[in-house]
């Protein structure tokens, strides 16, 4: 029996459109479900809008990005374990499984300081997963700035789930299929993009840079990955919702062609 991949679109994928346009393309798509990126669109924030969006389009939430963005960084707050907590409820009431985050940034210190362990605390008092994703070295004239404490690279840590982004291991050039290999069942939740290589945070289209994501997808559907694979590209070029949906259709058709598995 031929099975496949849980794979849901990520709201930011749709920007600069509406949380409510990420519920209705991927309706419209036959996508699994939604992965919410809390930002500045209000609906992203209310988890009773989310709801009624959800009922609307019949379409489940997966998973919530926590918004630990610098655009982000006064959404839901300025105490970084509040956002977490509020992200926990979110994902409570709206039957979400996973809560998406980024280790803290360098400037704040008592919070990386407790990260690991508070973290730890959180996971033990909840079925929610909070898995942490890998990111990148920022860059400043040529040089390495080490924005984030804990590091960036996720192996460096104690984390008991992840989430492997394949825009953010084409910039740190990563060897995305080694990270995978690496954090073995810590991989609980992928973003599925692509990249270049360039020091830009691309988000591509699956197929469209040079990343392993083919590999990757064809690895976890062998391997009984249980996770998510939430869609995580830039539309932002897209001049017309045709062609923005049509890259999306795009991505899908990737994901399903190569997480596709096979059951004796």
């Amino acid at each position: 029996m031929t099975t496949g991949l849980t794979v849901g679109l990520s709201t930011s994928s749709v920007f600069p459109e509406s949380t409510e346009t990420a519920f209705s393309i991927a309706a419209e798509l036959g996508y699994d479900g939604v992965e919410v990126m809390v930002g500045s669109d209000a609906v992203s924030q209310d988890a009773y809008a989310l709801n009624e969006l959800m009922q609307h389009f019949q379409v489940p939430i997966l998973s919530i990005h926590s918004p630990c963005l610098l655009v982000t960084q006064r959404v839901w707050g300025t105490d970084p374990w509040g956002k977490l907590r509020r992200a926990q409820a979110t994902a409570e009431s709206l039957g979400a499984g996973t809560v998406v985050v980024h280790p803290p940034f360098r400037w704040q210190r008592s919070y990386a300081q407790e990260f690991v362990t508070g973290l730890a605390r959180m996971a033990d008092e909840t079925d929610i997963v909070f898995a942490v994703e890998n990111m990148f070295p920022w860059r400043a004239l040529s040089r390495q700035v080490m924005a984030y404490a804990p590091g960036w690279d996720v192996r460096d840590e104690d984390y008991a789930c992840t989430t492997v982004d394949l825009s953010h291991t084409a910039v740190s050039g990563t060897d995305a299929l080694a990270l995978v290999h690496d954090l073995g069942e810590r991989v609980a939740h992928l973003h599925l993009a692509d990249g270049s290589g360039s020091a830009r945070d691309e988000h591509l289209v699956p197929g469209r840079g040079g990343q392993p994501v083919a590999a990757v997808l064809e690895h976890l559907a062998g391997s009984g990955y249980a996770g998510n694979v939430i869609v995580e590209v830039s539309t932002r070029g897209a001049q017309t919702r045709e062609e923005r949906t049509t890259d999306l259709a795009e991505a899908l058709a990737f994901a399903r062609a190569h997480g596709a598995s096979v059951a004796g």
